[in-house]
């Protein structure tokens, strides 16, 4: 009988050592130069380095060692920066390029020794050596200066170092092999849980498909047809049949963080083993009133590290669907940081339910899954795709402001003279800039402005090291990592960007790093696993999807049909009223509060209206406020533009209370309200939308159709048509969500009437009334009269005209 082969567990060199040899405190305020290590590696200068050591060293040197057990394999891998092999000496070098002073390092950093004593040893047991010189690479960034740190090792050393790393590695990879199993077996018997909704079945073969050719692919599919399990249940099955072995779920809103849990729960209950964690903001996670992770303000990060691998093994034991309220409830029995407990149990389930930013952001992806080198068997579901153009242009833009270099330097002059001498010089050049700026400019080169900033960097580095408290601390970190980001940017400019500089209208001075195209940073990372599914209720045109987050018209696409009954909905046009800047005025305002009060007066009910600012929403509101019937028979309640979580929730508890009135919610087109929000069956029955979201013109707004008119002549699409035709789907998307809902969508633009608009409707919305003020009430109670007869229960209790 042949021998069944054993299962692989892989580990990268990185996070084995990291994982097994942190201990103390968790403490934000020191190792700033170990973090930015992270961001730094395979940049240019590693590069620079290794083209200078000669023809004896090999750069780039990929390594793996095979540890054996019982019932599986551990395969530990990385890359070595570079390796000297010569008849009179071996050297395993490890580059890592910082900011800090060199002259202050005295020894290299434990995890940077400990990585290249991993590659140590597995290269003198491959090639059969007897030691090696063990040396770590430090090189400044900015000055390109370069010290070196030698140790030598025997192999003896090495081996007996290395089994010692491996054995506190042995029972966490025990666990990933039986629950990998239990796991495997439960998908295999796994089906969906529901009977299939029209198109449910081929939405899950199509995402099947894609993962097991290893595609990526963008669907359409309207509000209401189950996208969330249609996506989970096939990409669960495709991990069951080892395609992949970690999903992330990712999202742009808290809201559908929750159904993606709950759609977990869902398969669960019938039978599946596979384990998920959702990562909450840190902000919302701390037991503190702000964040402070460092030992002196927090008890949690006091001895963190000592604690965090206990607590992390007894929840991954007993728990499945790991929630915030779970990990607070671990947390708080363990004394562990509850954010960064978070993070590491990541690393021990199938699933993790996550903030865009946990993948894509470069400042907040998790390092551990996606920094530079390092790849796995991921699957990737990218919950209302729509929203990551706009996230990820932000993830990879990076702005500054001149006034925050003179509000620093106040801060700072007394306490170290230097730093406020480069943060003057920096200013001048800015100011330099402001000089020769009206409104906004297009800057070709900045590198002798960057280089002023890189030597800046370098003194605030090692100054915040040094000083861990004094006075307005806080402003200057986020500076300090304001003037990171824009580095870290600047190394990734490339056509897809565009430098400019801005004087704004209250004379503050910005000089931003503008991501206008971010599909070839979002590839960067999506190339990291094995497929994506892109998937949305509103991704048309898809071609403008597919150039902006992978960059490829070649992706796989599908556009799922939507399951409802059409005679259920009425979409009506308005084509007597606009929206244009030209005609906002007190007459046209009119028009758009009689339309209001014309379709509400059809049925009472519960209705939304989507208006295109808040300025406009504030016009109609004082309108309609004078108009209130004198028996009050509809109540207005409007958005705020500062509106905090519990505001939030106490607008929406509108729609749920037993009232004999309509009531009218006035909302901002691409506001809080305009997606992710759930209200079913009669408690929503109607939305208006006026205009048709176009954005407002702006400096990136123009450079945006600039960039692309260069590109495609399809510069004012770009820019403005195919966002506001987004915005005003997603706002439609909020009246019909379940078989057994009726309503009405009312757009109230006569732009809708054009062929480049109607080009963008769904295909569900093939058919319309053109109506006008004068008839606006009569279609749309012909339609609720039309819902009532097909019902046939003769009551008139649930359709009464005002």
């Amino acid at each position: 009988m042949e021998k069944e082969e054993k299962k692989i567990l892989s580990i990268s060199v990185r996070n084995l050592v990291e994982f097994v040899l942190r201990s103390g405190d968790l403490d934000n305020r020191r190792n700033f130069t170990a973090e930015k290590n992270a961001m730094q590696e395979g940049s240019r200068i590693h590069r620079k380095i290794q083209r200078r050591m000669g023809a004896d060293y090999k750069a780039e040197v990929s390594l793996k060692h095979v540890v054996e057990e019982d019932q599986f394999q551990i395969l530990v891998e990385g890359r070595a920066d570079g390796i000297i092999d010569k008849p009179e000496e071996l050297i395993i070098d490890e580059i890592k390029g910082i900011y800090m002073d060199l002259s202050y390092l005295d020894e290299p950093f434990p995890v940077h020794l400990a990585q290249v004593m991993c590659y140590g040893y597995f290269y003198c047991f491959d090639k059969q050596k007897n030691g090696a010189v063990m040396q770590v690479t430090y090189c400044n960034i900015e000055t390109e200066e370069i010290r070196r740190f030698q140790t030598e090792k025997s192999f003896e050393e090495l081996e007996t170092w290395f089994q010692g790393l491996i054995h506190e590695y042995v029972k966490w990879a025990r666990y990933l092999y039986s629950h990998g199993i239990r796991r495997d077996e439960s998908i295999r018997e796994l089906e969906f849980p529901y009977p299939y909704r029209q198109g449910q079945r081929e939405l899950a073969v199509s995402v099947f498909r894609s993962i097991q050719r290893k595609r990526n692919l963008f669907i359409q599919a309207p509000t209401g047809i189950g996208k969330t399990l249609s996506t989970a249940f096939p990409a669960v099955k495709s991990i069951g049949e080892g395609l992949g072995d970690k999903l992330f779920y990712l999202t742009a809103k808290t809201i559908t963080r929750g159904v993606a849990e709950e759609s977990f729960d869902i398969l669960r209950k019938k039978g599946l083993y596979f384990s998920t964690v959702t990562i909450t903001a840190k902000e919302k996670l701390c037991f503190l009133e702000k964040p402070e992770c460092n030992p002196d303000a927090c008890p949690y990060a006091k001895g963190h590290f000592d604690r965090v691998g206990d607590c992390v093994y007894e929840i991954i034991h007993n728990e499945f669907g790991i929630t915030r309220d779970v990990i607070l409830q671990y947390a708080s029995k363990f004394h562990v940081c509850p954010f960064e407990l978070c993070l590491d149990i990541s690393n021990w389930v199938d699933g993790v339910i996550c903030d865009y930013n946990y993948v894509f952001d470069p400042d907040v992806r998790l390092k551990r899954y996606f920094s530079e080198g390092i790849t796995g068997e991921y699957i990737f579901l990218v919950d209302e795709a729509h929203n990551l153009v706009p996230r990820a242009r932000e993830m990879y833009s990076a702005a500054i402001w001149k006034e925050d270099f003179l509000l620093i330097k106040k801060i700072i002059k007394p306490m170290n003279e230097k730093i406020s001498r480069l943060l003057d010089r920096c200013n001048k050049e800015l100011l330099e800039m402001k000089r020769q700026c009206e409104g906004y400019r297009i800057l070709e080169d900045i590198r002798f402005f960057i280089t002023s900033v890189m030597t800046l960097f370098g003194e605030m580095e090692l100054f915040m090291e040094k000083n861990a408290e004094f006075g307005d601390r806080d402003l200057v970190l986020d500076f300090f990592f304001d003037l990171r980001k824009l580095l870290n940017i600047y190394d990734r400019l490339d056509d897809n960007y565009r430098i400019y500089t801005e004087l704004m209208p209250d004379g503050r001075f910005m000089l931003r790093l503008f991501c206008v195209n971010p599909s070839k940073n979002l590839k960067e990372c999506l190339n990291k696993g094995n497929s994506t599914v892109f998937f949305s209720a509103t991704l048309l045109p898809v071609s403008y999807y597919k150039e902006l987050l992978s960059g490829d018209q070649e992706e796989y696409a599908v556009y799922a049909h939507s399951p409802f009954d059409q005679k259920k909905r009425l979409l009506m046009v308005g084509t007597d009223v606009s929206s244009r800047y030209t005609r906002r005025n007190r007459n046209e305002y009119r028009k758009v509060a009689d339309y209001i009060g014309k379709i509400v007066s059809a049925r009472r009910g519960n209705y939304m209206v989507f208006l295109p600012s808040y300025q406009y929403l504030r016009e109609i509101e004082a309108i309609l406020l004078e108009k209130v019937p004198a028996d009050g028979s509809v109540t207005y309640s409007a958005q705020g533009s500062h509106m905090n979580e519990q505001d939030r929730e106490e607008f929406l508890m509108e729609f749920s209370r037993e009232r004999k009135d309509s009531f009218v919610g006035l909302c901002v087109m691409g506001g809080v309200f305009s997606e992710g929000i759930d209200l079913k069956d009669e408690r929503l029955i109607g939305v208006i939308i006026v205009g048709t979201g176009l954005p407002m013109v702006c400096t990136e707004q123009d450079i945006l159709k600039d960039y692309f008119e260069e590109k495609s002549s399809k510069g004012f699409d770009y820019a403005y048509q195919y966002p506001g035709m987004n915005k005003v789907m997603q706002a439609a998307g909020r009246v019909i969500r379940t078989a057994q809902d009726e309503g009405i969508i009312a757009l109230l633009d006569e732009r809708f009437m054009r062929p480049e608009y109607q080009a963008l409707f769904p295909r569900e919305w093939d058919s319309f009334y053109e109506v006008k003020l004068k008839n606006a009430k009569e279609v749309a109670r012909h339609f609720w009269d039309s819902r009532q007869e097909e019902k046939g229960d003769g009551a008139d209790t649930e359709i009464t005209t005002v």
